[in-house]
């Protein structure tokens, strides 16, 4: 009797082999696959990434009705413009730092956004919009957010193809808003225009009391049995099973164990003696700020704020290049005044047609983003870009324009898209949501600078130095890109963190 309970099949044995078997969130994740509550996180996050895009897309529509029912200056139109991203800036500073993940974070966003976004269609005069759309600005800033907890849902192997597929959300957005410019403006005005983009917003916060917290956040603040709670629900809307055993955090699990998995190649050189700092749970964003700016992350940090600096200055830069530098030949070739803007059915055709452009670079990303990796991917797209814009230095033709702004704005889409995937990939969880944050707090200056220099030197007819200009801040992105420390293809996300090599 004694001999047979010690057999390798007794059942006593196997209680204790289930007792003593531990795994990890990536490991509930990986075996849960990508169901039917992925696909419910993912309808919710998009929703908020088509309210961002709305909300961004309606500038290009709503300036100039405002310009010409207040009688505005040319600078004050730009406020309104300007005053959004100096919001975002702010907001994404504040929202990356004061919030240490979970689903919380977009709460308030949500809120901020989809009041100060509907009030904005009230607003009595000039000061009280730009004051709302300003509120809109640092509601705004906090999107990233919804991007990072979505992250925290999908198993690694799978994870950038997703994420451009949420990332492709954005791009309904555009094309949707585009399409609600040109059937409400010309009949109703800017200010229905301003009330209905607000809309996705308030969905968000309609169904916000349905959405799990990450489970992955909530392991790392110690609340093991409601991340069991959340993966248990997760496994039975996908019809599958947990790993046997008792879930426990990252932090938890020893480094040579992670080591010898073959998706957690991040891990591989790192030193044992120093690898894994403990996570002080500072409320305070300096404590955090501190951690990006630490020895083990500050060339990834660096490199990531220029790279998104970049991005954020192009991809502005060609949505609005768009229409001024078309304007700007006829304006600079006959040397006469005419109308900075177009007539209002041409402007809401040129960016409906421009928008397309997004959709085949969000194609794109998904194919090659987990192929041949984040950091191929992201240089080859801005290098692609400075190819398409070559062109325009010696020659700007209507065709040639339009179709060297297509391209280049497809392979910035793509490059924006990846870039989101892979910078909450190189942060521990303790420190995702201010890295991207700030990184992104960093991508709305270039938002900021790209209209008061390159739209500027457009205008003073120096198209040419304006495309010099775009070309070697692209080139300078893709060479920040290339220098990247690691690679991040098909690795888990990190609880803690590491010295990596």
């Amino acid at each position: 009797m004694e001999r047979d309970a010690c057999l390798p099949d007794s059942p006593v044995v196997k209680m204790e082999d289930e007792q003593s078997a531990t795994y990890s969130v990536d490991d509930a994740l990986t075996s849960s696959g990508f169901g039917r509550f992925q696909i419910l996180i993912l309808s919710y996050a998009g929703v908020g990434l088509i309210a961002e895009a709305m909300e961004m897309m309606l500038l290009s529509f709503v300036g100039p009705s405002v310009q010409i029912e207040w009688k505005l200056t040319s600078h004050q139109e730009s406020m309104i413009t300007s005053v959004v991203f100096v919001g975002m800036l702010i907001g994404a500073y504040t929202w990356g730092t004061t919030m240490e993940g979970g689903r919380r974070g977009f709460l308030f966003t949500a809120i901020v956004t989809s009041g100060a976004g509907f009030l904005s269609a009230f607003a009595p005069n000039y000061v009280s919009l730009i004051s709302l759309r300003f509120l809109v600005g640092i509601g705004l800033g906090g999107g990233p957010v919804l991007g990072s907890w979505f992250l925290e849902f999908v198993p690694a192997p799978t994870r950038g193809t997703w994420m451009v597929v949420f990332s492709a959300f954005w791009t309904v957005g555009t094309i949707f808003e585009a399409s609600l410019a040109w059937t409400v403006m010309p009949k109703f005005g800017w200010r229905w225009l301003l009330a209905l983009s607000s809309v996705p917003s308030f969905v968000l916060l309609l169904f916000y009391v349905v959405t799990p917290e990450s489970p992955r956040f909530l392991c790392m603040k110690g609340r093991i049995t409601e991340a069991m709670d959340v993966l248990e629900k997760m496994a039975r809307l996908n019809n599958v099973q947990l790993p046997s055993g008792r879930l426990v955090s990252d932090k938890n699990v020893e480094l040579d164990e992670l080591s010898t998995s073959e998706s957690t190649t991040l891990l591989a050189d790192a030193e044992e003696n120093d690898s894994i700092v403990e996570d002080k749970g500072s409320s305070f964003g300096g404590m955090s700020i501190a951690k990006l700016l630490s020895p083990k992350l500050l060339r990834a940090t660096l490199l990531l704020w220029m790279t998104f600096f970049g991005n954020a200055f192009s991809y502005y830069g060609i949505v609005l290049l768009t229409s001024e530098l078309s304007n700007g030949n006829r304006i600079c070739a006959k040397e006469e005044v005419e109308s900075i803007h177009s007539n209002d059915a041409s402007l809401y055709k040129n960016v409906f047609i421009s928008s397309f452009a997004e959709i085949p670079g969000s194609f794109l990303s998904a194919m090659i983003v987990d192929r041949i990796g984040r950091k191929l991917s992201m240089a080859s797209m801005l290098f692609t870009s400075c190819v398409f814009l070559f062109p325009l230095i010696f020659s700007r033709t209507d065709i040639l324009t339009t179709v060297s702004l297509f391209g280049a704005r497809l392979c910035i889409s793509a490059s924006f898209t990846i870039i989101y995937i892979y910078a909450p990939e190189i942060y521990p969880t303790s420190v995702r949501t201010t890295g991207i944050g700030v990184a992104s707090s960093v991508g709305r200056i270039g938002g900021i600078l790209c209209p008061l220099v390159a739209v500027a030197l457009v205008h003073s007819c120096q198209q040419t130095t304006a495309i010099l200009l775009f070309e070697l801040v692209i080139f300078l992105s893709g060479l920040a890109v290339s220098f990247f420390p690691y690679e991040t293809k098909g690795c888990r996300l990190n609880d803690t963190e590491v010295v990596m090599n």
